[in-house]
């Protein structure tokens, strides 16, 4: 897929660690990718016999998180990971390369036959930067990474489209889409939400009902890449690999939109 990065240029340049970084966002997406695939498989087969949802869900994420763990030792032995399914490491604070993953975000829409809204997160934090991620999307047959070709956003709708959990609209989110003037879409996961704002398939994804690290790592390692605005709702800068991986809120959107929203949630 396309992801611009127009939040740094410099990308652009042939350097040591750019070429890392890019290496690096190739291997997230490939290992995000075959993740899905196992998923898509479990998935299939669970239906096939008629298994329970709440059985499948549960097994999806063990199997992701051990395929995950086991592929991101194997191949970066030195790394640490941290994984929504996991335990916490405290050794991570103290590692140069940390790789956070959601094994499976939107596990709720990944147990409802036919639903696309969900995804497999990897991202790699270093010095608490976020330096590579993807996002797979397996039920579209799609991964997004940090990794991806540079193409220009596409056109802003004279409508602007704010993706929406189907279950929970905070008020702050609900009011800036007000403001805005906007179009709610129902969404699952906030993989996919990210991803619709990355695909041109809305403009804003705003939360404020509070995410843990690993909900939010990988979209916004390839929202920035895209040229999108992404930040907390009052514009501070998202930081990785905390000791409390809790993370309040976030805003990720077209940067024509940022300061409209980030007026209204900032409030």
């Amino acid at each position: 897929m396309t992801n611009p990065d127009a939040s740094s240029p410099a990308l652009a340049e042939s350097t040591p660690d750019t070429r890392r970084s890019a290496a690096d966002g190739r291997a997230a997406a490939g290992i995000a990718a075959e993740a899905g695939a196992l998923l898509l498989a479990h998935r299939t087969d669970q239906e096939r016999i008629g298994a329970d949802p709440s059985d499948v869900r549960k097994a999806g994420d063990r199997l992701s998180h051990e395929f995950l763990v086991a592929t991101l030792g194997r191949r970066f032995p030195g790394d640490a990971v941290l994984s929504e399914e996991g335990a916490d490491d405290p050794a991570r604070l103290a590692a140069d390369r940390v790789w956070i993953v959601d094994p499976l975000d939107g596990t709720r829409e990944f147990g409802e036959p036919g639903r696309s809204d969900w995804a497999v997160h990897v991202a790699l934090v270093e010095a608490g930067r976020l330096v590579a991620g993807a996002v797979a999307l397996p039920g579209l047959g799609v991964t997004f990474s940090t990794a991806d070709t540079v193409a220009p956003l596409s056109a802003l709708p004279a409508v602007p489209r704010v993706v929406v959990s189907r279950t929970r609209r905070p008020a702050p989110v609900t009011a800036m889409a007000e403001a805005l003037g906007a179009e709610l879409i129902e969404m699952g996961s906030a993989g996919a939400k990210a991803m619709a704002v990355v695909r041109g398939e809305a403009d804003v994804y705003a939360h404020t009902g509070g995410q843990y690290e690993w909900d939010s790592a990988a979209p916004v390692a390839v929202a920035r890449a895209a040229g999108l605005h992404v930040s907390r709702i009052d514009g501070s800068e998202l930081r990785y690999n905390q000791e409390n991986p809790w993370l309040p809120d976030l805003l990720i959107c077209r940067p024509e939109l940022a300061d409209r929203a980030l007026g209204v949630l900032g409030r």
